[in-house]
């Protein structure tokens, strides 16, 4: 090979390496086609002794350092690393639910209220606790994914009763036993009027065994307030459709800004780990891959924006087009107070055993192929190989092809 070959497909690769352009292949013969010249013929030393992953470096008769590398068997497990940021699974505003139903807090029976106690900016709020009052009645927390729109009162169904009916299972007020089977739980019956009136005995409200709205402010979980509403303050009017406050959710999510291209290379469940900004490393999962959308060139394209719970930003001059993958934390109390931080993504997408691995940098391009230089006692000779699985983490690759473990491979130089 000549030196003019070498250092244009050396250069080629280093681009298409950083660029992440390179070209993948998905299954047990997949291939992550990387390009990367390692070496050229009549090099000195390159048969010298030295062991998988420590390289001794030599000097080619053309001028070229290069090192060699043992072929090993073992396992292999694929990775992929990418930037992510660390924040909150969602924000949320609270206003006061008005006559178009919009979802929140409520004021009193007799029309407008009076906020008669907010809580702090920093506060956590979690199911069943007081969240606001107006007029000196307590508006409760309950969870759910569908907002209170409606009054509830017995002998109504719907999604909103299952999220009311579930709640009051969890805060002790009714017995799964007394509701019935799950598949009902979606009907007001006379259970859910009296397990309501205990809730309602609780908080210090009339009992009424009907929940009407604005009496409950549903979310998916439990929250912290980030801020209050410009008008909400104790003794102001809390007049409809006026923010009460706005928060943010407790639990933390992994948002990675992945090129659509890779898009094959992950799925829902793949296992990841988290590396966090002081080093340490936690599990996690990747619950959530939305569709490849066009990214913004004006923004970060890792940033979570403030009131988006998939993270990501919108701004001028797209670039090109990403998926949005959100990871769970295995341990989320391991995320402490971190919220909008850079972290570092490892995510396992797959995983061989009993194969023969090569450093990435031991791939030659060869027409319709790749290769490894071969190097010893004999001198040097290239013998084609097929990759098949890559874990750029570790920097090597699955290959098959007439190799021997402890054979050596010519590897880029230091």
């Amino acid at each position: 090979m000549s030196t003019a070959t070498a250092a244009s497909t050396a250069t080629e690769a280093a681009d298409k390496r950083t660029g992440r352009t390179r070209p993948r292949y998905r299954g047990w013969t997949a291939a992550v086609v990387v390009v990367i010249v390692a070496a050229v013929a009549g090099m000195g030393g390159a048969d010298a002794a030295g062991v998988f992953g420590a390289q001794k470096p030599a000097v080619s008769n053309n001028g070229y350092a290069t090192g060699t590398a043992t072929v090993t068997r073992g396992s292999l497990t694929e990775q992929i690393q990418e930037d992510a940021t660390l924040g909150d699974a969602g924000s949320y505003t609270v206003v006061v639910a008005g006559s178009s139903g919009s979802h929140g807090a409520a004021a009193s029976d007799s029309g407008t209220g009076t906020y008669t106690w907010l809580p702090p900016v920093g506060q956590t709020i979690g199911q069943g606790q007081v969240i606001y009052q107006v007029s000196g009645a307590a508006v409760v927390l309950l969870y759910g994914s569908v907002p209170a729109y409606r009054d509830l009162s017995e002998g109504m169904t719907g999604v909103d009763v299952t999220e009311l009916n579930a709640d009051l299972v969890r805060l002790g007020y009714a017995t799964a036993a007394a509701l019935g089977p799950v598949s009902g739980w979606d009907y007001f019956g006379s259970e859910t009027a009296y397990a309501l009136g205990l809730l309602q005995a609780h908080l210090g409200l009339s009992v009424t065994a009907s929940l009407p709205l604005g009496q409950a402010v549903f979310m998916p979980g439990p929250i912290q307030v980030t801020g209050l509403g410009s008008s909400a303050v104790p003794g102001a009017p809390a007049a409809d459709g006026s923010t009460v406050l706005t928060a943010s959710s407790l639990t933390p999510v992994v948002t990675i800004d992945l090129d659509a291209s890779l898009q094959t290379e992950v799925a829902v469940g793949n296992k990841v780990s988290i590396t966090l900004p002081d080093g340490s490393v936690t599990p996690g999962v990747i619950s959530q891959i939305t569709t490849a959308t066009a990214s913004s060139s004006s923004s970060s394209a890792l940033s979570g924006g403030p009131s988006s719970a998939n993270g990501g930003g919108n701004g001028s001059g797209s670039t090109a087009p990403t998926i949005t993958v959100e990871v769970s934390l295995s341990d989320p109390a391991a995320a402490g107070h971190l919220n909008q931080a850079p972290v570092q993504v490892t995510i396992t997408t797959g995983s061989v055993s009993n194969v023969l691995i090569v450093p990435v940098d031991a791939l030659l391009a060869q027409p319709g192929g790749y290769a490894v230089e071969v190097t010893g006692p004999g001198g040097h000779h290239l013998v084609t190989v097929t990759p098949g699985l890559f874990d750029d983490a570790a920097g090597t690759v699955q290959v098959t092809g007439n190799l021997t473990p402890g054979q050596r491979v010519v590897v880029p130089g230091l």
